[in-house]
């Protein structure tokens, strides 16, 4: 959104600018091709915005790093008119890397090219801007991707939909049966859904025939409908090398002669993608080319901070060598290169300005120093450059000085001058204008600035500039929020929706030879799904495997109708369990067993928890104003899931009862933010809150987030750890005893004896998996009447399971924030030139490194092995055994990027928060539990960037079994979000402990998992309510109605196993309603079967309603059960339905069948036998409700 247009004139005033402007204008032989300007770097967004806005010639902008072309963009767009900015991001492997680049980049790449080569194709339009850190300038490119066509298609569209498909798998799109992921598209029926990678939500596509009939946006998580996509589809491919058939016929020639890549040649030549293939470009595609080639021969390169992209390009050339020698496969196998690949080398500058000067375009840089000195051969312009200094200087770094900050812009204001101070955010923009006002300065609070602002006034807008700048040449002064506060805004307003909400959607997934569990039979094998076809009639079954009821013979195989299937769960539990036998005791014996072992759990649990029900906590009030500015001050978008625990969180605090809530988030998902606004609202009662940490570091980490937050308020935050010296310690735990402290930070130093609090409201636990049983019982002795937040990515399992259980409130955060990406995860052997490849990649994208070594006594020797691979690389070391000190120092020094580095034990894991750090090495990851990996791993992607992490073990030590599974199981899970499936599985693979009873695992392994979890929950909600609970019956409905999915409507089982399973446990009509709506909109029209299956999961609630059990067609009649009459219904029913027979004794009537005609007709059947079911139902057996 450009909210600061009018800020481009403004600074076209000053002479200077007005100059470099006029300079830019002169085309042909006056026209300037090189030209230095030498100016702060904190005018570049204006600057440039100003030269575009001038003319309609393409500027290409280079930056050092990916995070500055970001920054840079997100400016302009603040500057510039929507859609006239592209950002061109490099790949973020290397060209040599055997790992592709993911597809969202690769679309965004290909949309600038294609926009740069057609300028008039598509909904976008000309660019006029086009940002690209040095990295993806200095790539070559393969050759003619500006030409490839996008998938395209607008509603009233004519295309024949097996041509669309065909043009998706073409543009390397992964076919799904679900869309998930940016770059796969699925097919179903007359529906195709497509996820660009430009988009921020994936497309469905509805066909009429070969018409395209209608075209929305849906959501990931729940596959429903969104609004409609007014541009249509816009689909660029998913790779930069396509699987044409001339790039086919190379890798078949190319792999007689290179036997040693004939695995991935081979499977290139048959079509099938293989990670990595970009490698092979430069052999592969018709040739390469450079990104100046393709901007229009008019257009101006303009190099923001040259000598930092001249340092970055020299590393990037060197680290990329090296990585060519080191490439997996080859670091693996110890050969060398056996194929020219020196075309995809990463170009040295010098040769990138040749280009760009052969083909006429201008190369103009803009550099905080003065002229350039030519070096190495390596030079941006000849010496006699020309340079055009401007006079703008940078405001002062005000780090909160208010009345600094104050003086200046009075003196300003005297002076006439224009006063523009630019905000994130729109709280923020409040506040100061409310503090300026209270200083008697004149302020106005503007959406946008469209023309230049007012002279001897403060104007306050919301924006996306960084730093500030004063330009005494247009009398005019820009302050940003980060040169008021002294500390970057973590963020900016989050573009972009959040792309994955919650997962409602998962499909039950079964494999042939699946251990599945049946309330009823137990456990069996899964053999495939079916359709039967009884008295014309076709339902669809599940068949299950038993235990053969004879020795030597074959299993028993049991049916069920996917009505039922509520009643089918995956087994999940020991390693293979042993099948039941159908109609056999011992599964109503091991059933009984865990029941019983849960009921005295579950008891021991209700006894903990009962006292906290039973007690009165403090009800908070509703929330304030300063309670919304706090939360409009939040510089994201909040996810739906963090929004939705934000209200639970809230309700339960101002719920009498005290709150015991579990907030499970993976990593970086958030989970902060809501502790930030739960404990203000607590403050604002004048409750004092507790934050309990398990380590200093976190103290600390989390008392400079808490303070920026509440910078504004008048809120005091204490800290207390071992960090403190006993002075400063006493003073905070006076503080908490008198309450002139509001919110403490601490570990478990808080809850020694001489901590008193003097009215605690609200007690924060993060990453509660680390506190032992002691702290938990500390804390029980606050719990019964205080509010209790407990946050963990990955919890025990004793609190997952009470969690799980419902004996303690939970809240899931599954949705990644905006733009992070899944972590990288390699596990493999050690291997020295991996991890120095390793090293200098992070280093080259002025990342940070964790190097986890879990022995103290051989820390030391492994930091001085690192300094030798890699000796440009700053080390240090840390671990528990240090002086806290020095320890705090050098964690501090590592936040503070001082060192780049740090090779520690697993000090490291709980919660530690350097979004810089963005590459973990783990040495012995053999020697580590599942949840320590996951967390360990969850310490790198928190930023922006792609986050590596290689797990290591010897290579001459072989894996224990336990290992092994958990490293494959972390492979396995690098999804975003996956915290929650590996506490999962520790809980499978350990149970939930014996602190709820010993024999509990044993009992996990007979019943499996879920069930087991249903019990317990079956078990506590009896307790809660003081009886047992009623169980919603099951009602066997099998009567001649043709209700199945047939596989032409959706073809996927797994789809259709969920979609069964969904109208299974619909226990009312507006369930049945949802799925029937779900079904039209992912789907489409539905065909009678499925209006049938809709009638019939709509009847089945109605006879519920009724009591019965079953209703069965039997020869003629149709038999209703359980079914116990007074006299009156059963004259009734005799009179209504002549022939029907009553049977008291096996409380059952039998209802002559209806037919179509009295004489020779047929028996109803379908819908028509529905509705006559319904009404026979409701006449006689449904209570008609009378007024009392």
């Amino acid at each position: 959104m450009s909210t600061l247009q009018g800020l481009i004139d403004a600074v076209s005033k000053d002479e200077h600018i007005a100059h470099v402007l006029e300079r830019a204008r002169a085309t042909g032989a006056s026209a300037t091709t090189s030209l230095e300007i030498s100016a702060p770097t904190a005018i570049s967004p204006l600057l440039i915005a100003a030269l575009a806005k001038d003319s309609d010639r393409v500027q290409l902008v280079v930056t050092a790093t990916a995070r500055e072309a970001e920054d840079l963009t997100a400016a302009l767009e603040s500057l510039l008119p929507d859609g006239l900015i592209a950002e061109f991001p490099a790949w973020e492997t290397l060209p040599h890397e055997r790992l592709s680049p993911s597809s969202d980049t690769v679309g965004r790449r290909l949309a600038v090219l294609r926009r740069l080569a057609h300028p008039d194709d598509g909904a976008a339009g000309p660019v006029r801007v086009v940002v690209a850190p040095i990295r993806a300038v200095l790539q070559p490119i393969v050759k003619g991707l500006g030409d490839l066509r996008p998938v395209s298609a607008s509603i009233g569209d004519e295309i024949a939909m097996e041509s669309l498909v065909q043009s998706l798998a073409a543009a390397a799109y992964t076919r799904t049966d679900l869309v998930d992921k940016r770059g796969q598209f699925a097919v179903r029926g007359g529906i195709v859904d497509v996820f660009p990678p430009t988009e921020e939500h994936p497309v469905r596509l509805e066909f009429w025939g070969d018409t395209v009939e209608e075209i929305r946006y849906f959501k990931v998580a729940d596959q429903r409908s969104l609004e409609i996509a007014q541009d249509g589809l816009w689909a660029p491919p998913c790779r930069e090398l396509l699987l044409t058939d001339e790039v086919r016929a190379r890798a078949r020639a190319l792999a007689a002669v290179h036997p040693e890549l004939v695995e991935i040649l081979d499977k290139l030549a048959d079509g099938t993608a293989v990670e990595g293939m970009e490698a092979l470009s430069p052999v592969l595609a018709d040739g390469m080319e450079l990104l100046v080639d393709l901007i229009p021969a008019d257009s101006r390169v303009l190099v923001c901070d040259p000598e930092r992209v001249r340092t970055r390009a020299h590393d990037l050339v060197a680290t990329s060598t090296e990585f060519l020698e080191a490439s997996w496969h080859n670091a693996a196998a110890g050969n060398v290169t056996p194929i020219d690949l020196g075309a995809a080398a990463y170009q040295s500058v010098a040769d990138v300005r040749t280009a760009a000067v052969d083909r006429g375009l201008g190369w103009w840089t803009i550099s905080p120093f003065g002229a350039e000195i030519a070096e190495d051969g390596d030079t941006f312009q000849p010496v006699d450059v020309d340079v055009v200094h401007l006079d703008v200087r940078v405001v002062d770094n005000y780090r909160g000085e208010t009345e600094r900050a104050l003086a200046d812009i009075r003196g300003w204001l005297s002076s006439t001058w224009s006063v523009v101070v630019v905000t994130v955010g729109h709280g923020t923009a409040d506040r100061l204008a409310e503090t300026f006002r209270g200083e008697g300065l004149g302020v106005r609070v503007v959406d946008a600035v469209d023309a230049g602002p007012e002279p001897a006034m403060v104007t306050i807008v919301t924006g996306n500039l960084d730093r500030g700048f004063i330009l005494p040449g247009a009398q005019m002064s820009v302050i940003t929020e980060t040169d008021l506060v002294g500390q970057r805004s973590t963020t900016r307003d989050a573009r972009r929706l959040p792309t994955r909400r919650r997962q409602t959607i998962d499909p039950l997934t079964l494999k042939t030879g699946d251990y599945v569990v049946h309330e009823q039979h137990g456990v069996g094998r899964y053999v495939e799904m079916m359709q039967r076809t009884v008295a014309n009639a076709t339902r669809e079954y599940l068949v299950i495997e038993y235990a053969p009821a004879k020795r030597g013979q074959p299993g028993d195989r049991l049916y069920v109708p996917t009505d039922q299937l509520d009643q089918v769960t995956r087994y999940v539990g020991g390693e293979a369990p042993s099948l039941h036998r159908l109609g056999g005791s011992d599964w109503a014996t091991t059933k009984a067993r865990a029941r019983k072992a849960v009921r005295q759990i579950a008891g021991e649990l209700i006894r903990l928890y009962a006292a906290r029900q039973s007690s009165r906590g403090y009800q908070f009030s509703a929330d304030t104003v300063w309670q919304r500015e706090l939360e409009d001050a939040f510089p994201y978008n909040e996810t739906p899931d963090q929004l939705s625990a934000i209200d639970e969180v809230k309700a339960d605090m101002e719920n009498q009862i005290p709150m015991d809530r579990l907030i499970c988030g993976d990593v970086g998902y958030g989970k902060t933010e809501i502790a930030v606004r739960a404990a203000f609202k607590a403050v604002q009662d004048g409750k004092q809150v507790a934050i309990l940490v398990p380590t200093t570091l976190l103290v600390q980490q989390h008392f400079s987030t808490f303070s920026e937050r509440y910078a504004p308020f008048p809120v005091k935050i204490a800290a207390l750890s071992r960090f403190q010296t006993d002075k400063q310690a006493k003073e905070v735990i006076e503080g908490i005893v008198d309450g002139s402290i509001d919110v403490v930070i601490g570990t478990h130093r808080l809850f020694s004896s001489d901590v008193r609090f003097k009215d605690l409201g609200l007690v924060i636990v993060d990453e509660e998996q680390r506190f032992g049983v002691e702290h938990k019982e500390h804390l029980k002795a606050l719990r019964t009447n205080v509010d209790f937040l407990t946050m963990s990515a990955t919890p025990i399992p004793r609190t997952l399971e009470m969690a799980v259980t419902g004996i303690r409130e939970m809240s899931t955060i599954q949705t990644p924030p905006e733009e992070r990406h899944p972590v990288l995860t390699y596990v493999g052997p050690y291997d020295d030139k991996q991890v120095a490849a390793a090293i200098r990649r992070e280093l080259l994208r002025d990342g940070q490194v964790f190097f986890v070594h879990n022995r103290v006594d051989s820390i030391e020797r492994v930091a001085s092995r690192l300094r030798d691979l890699v000796p440009e690389a700053r080390v240090q070391t840390a671990h528990g055994q240090m002086n806290e000190h020095a320890l705090e120092q050098v964690i501090v020094d590592f936040w503070e990027k001082n060192f780049d580095v740090l090779v520690s034990t697993t000090i490291v894991e709980s919660g530690l928060d350097i979004p810089n750090a963005n590459t973990l090495i783990l040495d012995r990851a053999d020697m580590f539990g599942l949840s320590q990996l996951h967390q360990l791993r969850g310490r790198v992607g928190r930023s922006r960037e792609r986050g590596y992490a290689y797990f290591l073990y010897p290579p001459e030590k072989p894996l224990s079994e336990t290992a092994y599974d958990r490293l494959s199981t972390i492979a396995a899970n690098t999804d975003l979000g996956s915290g929650m499936a590996v506490a999962m599985k520790d809980l499978e693979i350990r149970g939930a402990g014996n602190l709820l009873g010993g024999e509990q695992s044993g009992h996990i392994a007979d019943v499996g998992f879920d069930l087991y979890i249903r019990l317990v929950g079956e078990a506590v909600s009896e307790y809660r309510q003081d009886g047992p609970t009623e169980e919603v019956s099951e009602v066997r409905v099998e009567l001649p109605i043709d209700a199945h999915m047939p596989h032409d409507y959706v073809a996927e089982e797994r789809l259709r196993l969920e979609a069964y399973k969904r109208l299974a446990a619909a226990t009312s009509n507006e369930d049945v309603d949802s799925v029937a709506e779900e079904l039209l909109d992912r789907y489409g029209q539905y065909p009678e079967p499925v209006a049938n299956l809709l009638a019939v999961a709509r009847f089945r609630i109605h006879a519920r309603r009724a009591g019965l059990a079953e209703v069965v067609a039997q020869g003629n009649m149709i038999r209703f059960a359980p079914v116990e009459l007074p006299d009156s219904r059963a004259l009734r029913l005799t009179r209504v339905y002549p022939g029907a027979l009553i049977k008291p004794a096996t409380r059952t009537i039998l209802v002559p069948r209806p037919m179509t005609a009295r004489v020779g007709g047929q028996p109803l059947r379908d819908t028509e036998l529905l509705q006559w079911l319904e009404t026979l139902v409701s006449t006689v057996l449904l209570e008609p409700v009378t007024a009392s």
